[in-house]
């Protein structure tokens, strides 16, 4: 049975969620981008391994809030990072630089600020994406496990066109009200259980207030990816990618909804893999939100192997 995502922290903690703090850091290019960081403070033999968790497409640090929060109890160092254009960072004048390789170096640039010798990556989406890239700069010893929120080396093309009709439509509204009713419009269908209070929540990670209502919160010139779309050009073989990964564990974490990554991808990515487990969240699409307890507790038990 659908059931909505249940607020891990409402569902009996003691104390209230830590708060993170704000960093930034400079691209290549001088944008001052920004991140989140929830910190630890534990000697160091009580340390969690760090987490880095990098968003989707259009998203924000905000997305990971709670499953920050919840990591962090668990003596996690968790630091999400917003790319460029997106959240608090900068925009690009040039729109030909949301790209995953100037991403990618973006995220090298903010590893290297913050000093971390070994850690893991919670990629949801894009941040997924760039996770496979990631495995042939650092090695398992370095970057010691990745899980991915509802991405793999295959995407279907049908979430792609979803996206590309979707991306930067609707970006102000009147109020909070309006924003997750465009999100119900746009999503609803791979949410069927969420309830207002969630698409809500959803809204207040995806958009903020001004003075003049609510904006989306990502520059809408990244429209601009997908304005060559191109049915005929053979899809990316990412498999490759995927193989540098059996030398360290790997979470799949899939929407059952999902219209983005399949369950024929998900096995494969098991099957094919010595040491990969896979979590499928019922009632929701692409992609899961990372708020309930269950899938806290299974990300934990994951990163203590780690």
């Amino acid at each position: 049975m659908s059931t909505a995502p249940e607020d891990a922290h409402s569902a009996g903690a003691q104390m209230p969620p830590p708060q993170p703090r704000d960093f930034t850091w400079q691209s290549a290019e001088g944008l001052t981008l920004h991140g989140r960081d929830w910190v630890v403070d534990v000697a160091e033999d009580k340390a969690g391994i760090p987490v880095i968790c990098l968003p989707g497409l259009s998203r924000n640090s905000r997305d990971f809030n709670d499953i920050a929060n919840f990591l962090q109890k668990q003596n996690h160092h968790v630091i999400a990072l917003d790319y460029r254009g997106r959240g608090k960072s900068d925009w690009d004048p040039d729109w030909r630089n949301y790209a995953l390789p100037i991403e990618e170096n973006d995220i090298v640039l903010a590893i290297e600020k913050l000093g971390l010798k070994r850690f893991a990556v919670l990629g949801t989406s894009r941040g997924g994406l760039h996770a496979l890239v990631m495995a042939g700069r650092y090695s398992a010893e370095q970057m010691a496990g990745v899980i991915f929120n509802d991405v793999g080396p295959h995407i279907e093309m049908r979430a792609i066109h979803r996206i590309a009709a979707t991306l930067c439509h609707r970006m102000s509204a009147r109020s909070l009200d309006e924003v997750a009713d465009n999100l119900k419009h746009t999503i609803g269908h791979q949410f069927p259980a969420f309830e207002r209070k969630d698409w809500l929540k959803l809204a207040s990670q995806l958009a903020s207030e001004t003075s003049d209502g609510f904006v989306m919160d990502y520059d809408p010139a990244l429209a601009h990816q997908f304005a060559s779309l191109d049915d005929a050009a053979p899809a990316p073989d990412l498999w490759p990618l995927y193989d540098r990964l059996l030398d360290r564990p790997v979470m799949v974490i899939h929407g059952e909804m999902s219209d983005l990554l399949s369950l024929e991808t998900c096995n494969r990515m098991i099957e094919t893999h010595p040491n990969a487990r896979l979590r499928t969240i019922p009632g929701q699409g692409h992609a899961p939100v990372l708020w309930e307890t269950e899938t806290h507790e299974a990300v934990a038990r994951f990163l203590k192997e780690l």
